[in-house]
């Protein structure tokens, strides 16, 4: 049988496989392979009225006006590294730590309990999210406010008009938002964990911290570096949304990333020819990150993306 013919035959024998690829297929085409034609623009002064094939080429120009003559382009750069840092530091960690103590809880009922509340702000829409975090952090009427005067004494705090307390935010509403629902991969991960292993190393006398050093944390591994890696992807970017929705004048100081930059710019200023070029940037960097990162896991370990 021609290679030809044993592929179609495999497509006819797992068609409804294939049928369920489908719509993830023709997602990633449509909506991230085809605007990649638009990526030409980042290279041009591009005008609506002429369109991508008239527009005047202008080669590296809006990379080098980002770079050296944009008067905030290194603060946006470090703002958005810094939110990115903090997110790898303590929210890529976080849903690892809560699927172990998922793992270690007895009580089914109480494990499901505390599963199913930790799932639910996942699906809170990200204005919620902002809203709630205004409302609580008000420095008259927030719940925050409120406990620290009534409690300690103390002044209030305009948390989201103080620069230093906004990556504290962003990120612990993150971790918050988030937590529970990235348990999901790491718990079937602890579920194809061998039951015999644990049973084996309680014969050996291993405590229970040993164990989920030893075996747990073992097993995780795989899921743990293939996340990390597809993290990385997106190390240039941050929650746009939120941070849109949360920032302000008096906190521009840390707040004001790349994102929101290229929004500014391409949506309210109609530079769209710039806002590609930033954008491009940021992708770049990106990919750079994954192939770096992936070379190395595949180097030191039997995981990796490809």
């Amino acid at each position: 049988m021609t290679k030809s013919a044993r592929f179609w035959y495999l497509v006819r024998k797992h068609k409804a496989l294939y049928l369920l690829m489908l719509p993830g297929i023709l997602y990633y085409i449509i909506f991230k392979y085809v605007p990649m034609y638009g990526i030409i623009i980042a290279f041009q002064d591009f005008s609506i009225g002429r369109g991508i094939l008239e527009s005047k080429f202008v080669g590296l120009k809006h990379f080098i006006e980002f770079f050296y003559v944009t008067p905030d382009s290194w603060k946006l750069i470090r703002n958005t590294v810094m939110l990115n840092v903090y997110d790898l530091l303590f929210h890529f960690p976080a849903p690892i730590v809560l699927a172990i103590l998922f793992h270690e809880l007895r009580n089914k009922w109480f494990k499901g309990f505390v599963q199913s509340v930790s799932y639910m702000p996942h699906f809170l829409s990200t204005v919620v999210i902002a809203g709630i975090l205004v409302t609580f952090l008000s420095p008259t009427t927030g719940v925050v406010n409120h406990f620290l005067v009534k409690v300690f004494g103390a002044e209030p705090v305009m948390f989201l008009g103080i620069p230093e307390w906004f990556r504290t935010i962003y990120v612990s509403s993150e971790i918050w938002q988030k937590i529970g629902w990235g348990t999901i991969l790491y718990l079937a991960s602890i579920a194809g964990i061998d039951p015999t292993l644990y049973e084996a190393a309680k014969m050996d006398g291993a405590n229970r911290f040993q164990q989920i050093r030893h075996i747990t944390l073992v097993g995780m591994l795989p899921v743990m570096i293939v996340l990390f890696v597809l993290t990385l992807g997106h190390f240039m970017e941050t929650g746009f949304q939120k941070i849109l929705l949360l920032y302000n004048s008096m906190n521009y100081e840390t707040s004001d990333v790349i994102n929101t930059f290229v929004y500014r710019r391409g949506i309210l200023d109609s530079d769209f020819s710039f806002a590609t070029a930033v954008g491009l940037f940021q992708s770049i960097i990106g990919l750079i990150l994954v192939v770096t990162a992936n070379r190395i896991v595949r180097k030191y370990s039997e995981t990796s993306l490809w």
